[in-house]
């Protein structure tokens, strides 16, 4: 098998359920930046010993793939799309909202602004926080720019991110520095 088509040798990307779109299209940043928070999430996973938090990554790895699949869909056949599977849901907003929730019940935000780096875990899910940050600003271009995005997968990352900074807190435990010495 192959894993090259030559199909992008002129600059273009092919889309889920097909059509072509530039590689510069601002839609493709966006499901580029969710496949690279994939990526960084791995990361951290690889090097997390919390078996719940590691689980929770895993979990977040594959609800991205259904945000990078949402976000890639020819517009003429989202249609076509599975709730869950390629479709970003009200459902798996909410998860992340009720996931936030609990992580914070049980480990307070401290009022300081944190300097990432406490552990490699912690900085990695930082690192992918930032990632996800970016993706969301690039679904906003896209949107400006004219397309079809769903407002579920805007609201995911937007949640998404939020959690990440939940979950890198938790991974940092208490070795977390605050940005100033006042």
């Amino acid at each position: 098998m192959r894993i090259y088509t030559k199909a992008g040798d002129d600059g273009s990307t092919g889309l889920f359920l097909g059509s072509r779109v530039p590689k510069s299209d601002v839609l493709v940043d966006a499901y580029g930046d969710v496949d690279e928070a994939v990526s960084v999430l791995g990361v951290a996973r690889s090097t997390c010993t919390d078996a719940r938090l590691a689980t929770a990554l895993l979990e977040l790895q594959r609800e991205l793939f259904v945000a990078a699949a949402d976000l890639a869909t020819n517009p003429a056949h989202r249609d076509r799309l599975t709730p869950g599977v390629s479709q970003v849901t009200v459902e798996m907003v909410e998860r992340v909202e009720a996931l936030i929730d609990t992580l914070v019940a049980e480990r307070p935000l401290r009022p300081v602004f944190i300097v990432p780096g406490a552990t490699p875990t912690s900085a990695a899910i930082d690192h992918a926080r930032t990632v996800v940050r970016r993706a969301e600003r690039n679904v906003v271009r896209a949107l400006e720019a004219g397309h079809p995005v769903s407002p579920h997968v805007l609201r995911y990352l937007n949640r998404l991110s939020d959690l990440l900074f939940v979950v890198a807190r938790h991974a940092a435990g208490d070795a977390e520095e605050p940005a100033s010495h006042d």
